[in-house]
Formats: structure tokens, sequence, C-alpha cells
């Protein structure tokens, strides 16, 4: 009988081997050859970042440790993905592909594109398995909820051991050193405080969470200082896959009817179970909109506020804009690689209609600086936070009345502003407004200490607000908004026929109060 062909599985965002269906697919079928490809072009695009890379290594570790449990390696090789598949079959014979559908960047798309037609023309089959609620060449949204559960209801997958090809050796596979050694990404800055790659990291994120951190979740996810421990923490890990978004969702409804009787944790697994729900909901849009990464999706809003402003730019990317809750939450960024999604929103909001900058610039640094960036995302939300769907309310976020609210002491901006620690917690968020009197006594001086403000954020902010609404007003405007939400809202339960499209059971992108994970 003839030597089955070799099951090659190529591992991208998805750095597990628990429930990861084309590896268990692949040990049920004959020879499996693990793979995972450093590809150079990739980490030259502008949202790369070497505290993703440091993440994917560690995380890369962990699967190599975790696939000797069944018996196989974990071949890491450099190179373009079609560059390297052909030696692989040059040197095994014939292959099949196995891989999960990756809703990447544009770079990622037109990677796989190559992909396909290379596995066209040498005839390797290639299966391509979703791994999460996201839906290939999908027209409109009708049915798709009922998908998503039925995705997150099927039985985890489990890999059962199996034998690597013979001479698979002879591929030179390159060392964890050298994994480990590897400067990559755009953004080469690293990152301290980030959280560690890996399965297991991401299973005590887990664990610690329902075990106590969570029972706060729903009252202090808002806060930037409080919401890194009350957070679930898990977003890196679904964004690389350590863990697998169908067992989080099944881990938590088991958690829900465990302490179904405890009213505090009800609602803090409640509120993490309708912010999951949301995460395959944005990256859809990606996935039916990839133009979401590089032009604004409302056509009648292309062209406003496209002039760049450099000097204000840099001033936001640095932590420099003389804003303290503006400055503090990107310096606590550069540093930790996280943000909870409220302050996440603000300085989107801050950027684009506080200082009237191009949504796109902000959103590649951002990217660079999100160890769990997840493009599908971040990019919807960058657009929606930037007041540019055409769809849904504009949410401005005023940086001092965020700070009176999730801030109020200025213990946040006292941890990452160290020269405003010393101001009386009234004028922390104000130093400029600081009295004579209290400056000579604190020997702190406004301009000098730290920067007076840059712009007058809110008067900018006023001004894009009638912009984006005459904009809105326009002829054709609200027909696009319709054609929009057909084809990208989400329709909730109970939404009977014929409901307008401006109803409150479509949602284009999220809740008022949305958080990330």
């Amino acid at each position: 009988m003839a030597e089955a062909p070799v099951q090659l599985v190529w591992f991208k965002r998805d750095l597990r081997s628990h429930d990861h269906r084309p590896l268990a697919e692949a040990c049920a079928a004959g020879p499996v050859l693990p793979l995972y490809v450093i590809e150079p072009s990739l980490w030259q695009q502008p949202d790369s970042a070497q505290r993703h890379w440091d993440f994917i290594a560690e995380s890369l570790e962990a699967l190599a440790d975790a696939l000797a449990e069944f018996g196989l390696p974990l071949c890491v090789l450099e190179g373009e993905a079609v560059e390297v598949l052909e030696r692989v079959v040059a040197l095994l014979g014939p292959c099949v592909l196995r891989s999960h559908q990756e809703t990447g960047n544009a770079w990622s798309f037109a990677r796989d594109l190559a992909v396909a037609d290379w596995c066209r023309r040498r005839g390797v089959p290639w299966h391509e398995t979703r791994q999460h609620g996201v839906i290939r060449g999908l027209g409109h949204r009708r049915g798709w909820a009922t998908q998503w559960e039925a995705l997150m209801a099927e039985p985890l997958a489990a890999p059962r051991p199996a034998r690597s090809p013979e001479g698979w050796q002879r591929l030179a596979p390159l060392p964890r050193t050298y994994w480990r050694a590897q400067r990559l990404g755009a953004g080469r800055e690293s990152c301290p405080g980030r959280q560690a790659g890996g399965r297991l990291a991401g299973l005590d994120a887990w664990h610690s969470f329902l075990a106590g951190r969570g029972v706060r979740f729903h009252r202090d996810i808002g806060s930037p200082d409080r919401a890194r421990r009350a957070g679930s923490r898990l977003s890196p890990h679904l964004a690389w896959g350590t863990l697998s978004l169908r067992e989080v969702v099944q881990g938590l409804r088991r958690a829900r009817g465990e302490r179904r009787g405890d009213a505090e944790w009800s609602r803090a697994l409640a509120a993490l179970e309708s912010r999951l729900h949301w995460h395959c909901h944005f990256i859809q849009k990606l996935e039916s909109e990839p133009a979401l990464e590089q032009r604004t999706l409302h056509p009648a809003l292309r062209g406003l506020r496209e002039t760049p402003a450099p000097e204000r730019l840099a001033a936001w990317c640095e932590g420099r804009t003389g804003v303290p809750l503006v400055d503090a939450c990107m310096i606590s960024l550069r540093e930790t690689g996280w943000l909870n999604f409220r302050m996440r929103s603000m300085l989107v909001s801050f950027a684009t209609f506080g200082l009237g900058l191009p949504w796109r610039d902000p959103a590649l640094h951002l990217s660079r600086l999100f160890v769990d960036y997840e493009p599908g995302i971040h990019y919807s939300q960058v657009q929606m936070q930037a007041g540019l769907t055409g769809t849904n309310a504009l949410r401005v976020y005023n940086p001092l009345k965020q700070a009176a609210e999730r801030d109020p002491e200025g213990r946040f901006v006292a941890r990452w502003l160290p020269a405003l620690a010393g101001l009386p917690s009234t004028w922390r968020h104000r130093p400029w407004a600081l009295p004579a009197a209290e400056r000579a006594a604190l020997n702190f001086h406004p301009g000098r200490d730290y920067p007076r403000p840059i712009h007058d954020f809110e008067a900018e902010a006023r001004r894009w607000k009638r912009e984006l609404h005459a904009a809105r007003r326009a002829p054709g405007a609200h027909e696009a908004s319709e054609a929009l939400l057909e084809r990208l809202a989400s329709r909730r339960p109970g939404r009977r026929p014929g409901t307008p499209a401006a109803s409150p059971q479509l949602s284009l992108f999220s809740e008022p109060d949305q958080e990330t994970p």
C-alpha cells in the first residue's frame, strides 16, 4: 500500500496544540510535520513589532513542548511562505497542507492567495479550517450569529500521537536560540512589562480570572488602573491563538452555570461573555470589507481630516501632548503592551477629534504597541472611534471627563507621569491650571516640568463633530449607511422582517461601553 502523503500543519495565529482541528485531522491522516515560517516580508510591514515577535517566540517554545508530547517536532523555517513550502515538498515528496483560515492584514491576504496559487500549480491539497466564527465569502449577516453559536458548541479538537516524516531534519530547522534572538518588526522597541506568551501563561491568566480576579470585571474594566487586575487579560492569547476562542467560551459558560446563584459573579461573567461575542463580529468586518485597513469605510466621509500634522502626531505617539491622561495611557501602553478598551477609545478619539489627525497613522502606531494586535478588531474599532463608520453615534471621549470618571484621584497618571505625582490629586489632570501660589510652593512650572497642552483639543473636537455631522447629512450619505448596515451589521435575535436598518437591533460596530477582554 502506498505511503500516505505528509501532512503539513502550518501554524500562523494559532500557536497551540489543544483544540487545533488541522493538527487533529493531520494526526489521523498520516505522518505529520508541524511547520512555522518566519516570513521576512511579514516583519517588514508597518503594523509589525518586536513585542509581537517576542510573544510569538515564547509561544513557539510552549508549542514545541506540547507537540513533543504527541511525538512530533515543531519545524521552524525562515523564508517567504511559497519558497519554504516548495523546499519542504521537494524534500519530503507528496504533501497535504492544513491550516486555520486567517483574517489578517492586506499582506497576509496576498500571501495566502500566493500560497493557494502555488498549491494549485503543484497539486498540493490545502485544507483550511475555520478557527473563529468568521465566514469566508459572506455577503450579509443574516444567520451569522446562529453559525457562530454552532461553531462554539462543537467539541474541542484533540490530536493523538503521530509520527513525523522520515528525513524532515534535512530541512535544517532553526533552533530555539535562533527564535529568541530575532529582532523583527517595524516597531523595534522592547516591551518590558508585556504579558508572557505561551499556552500555560494563557491558562494561568484564565484560571486566575475565574479564581477571583474577575469578580469585579463588570465594575472595574473601564478603569485604566483597576482593569489590569479585573480584566480577563486573554486578549493576546486569543490574538495569537495560544488559547482557542471556543475553549474559552465553553469554559466561561460552565463557570456561569456553576456560579448561577452568585449575583456578582453572574454579572461579571455575563459581561465577559458579551465581549467574547463581539470578537468574531469585528473580525468578520475586515474579512467582508478588507479595504477597512487602508481607507475610510463610509464613502461620504472620505477626504475629511486627511491633512498630515507631523508635530501633533509625534507628540501623541511619544506621550507629550500635555494632557495627562492621554500621555499616561500612551506611556503605559509603550511599557506594557496593553490598555483597557475605554482608554484605547479615548486615545483614538483624542488623536482624530482632539488633534485632527488622519486615522491611519494613529492606527499603525497603536498596532505596533498592542501585544494583542488583531487586525480585524483593530481597524474596525479605530474607524468607529474616529467617527468614520457613518452609522454609529459620534463618540468623542474628552480626556478631562474620562479622567474625572475613571481616574478621579490621579493615581494612574501619577504612576506613569512621575513629574505630576507630587501635585495634589485635584490638579494632576489639569496641571496647567495649578494656581500660582501652589506652583511656587511645589516648585512646579507648567511648560518646564510637564508640557502645556499642544493644542486646544476641545475646540478642535467641536469642529470635527460639526464637520462629520454635516458630511453625514450630505446627499447619498444615508443610502450609503443603509448599504453598509445591510452588508456588515449584526442582527440580534428577534428582529422582525422589515425592521428599519436604523433599528437598535442592528449594530455595525460595538455597543457604547464595549470593552475588550
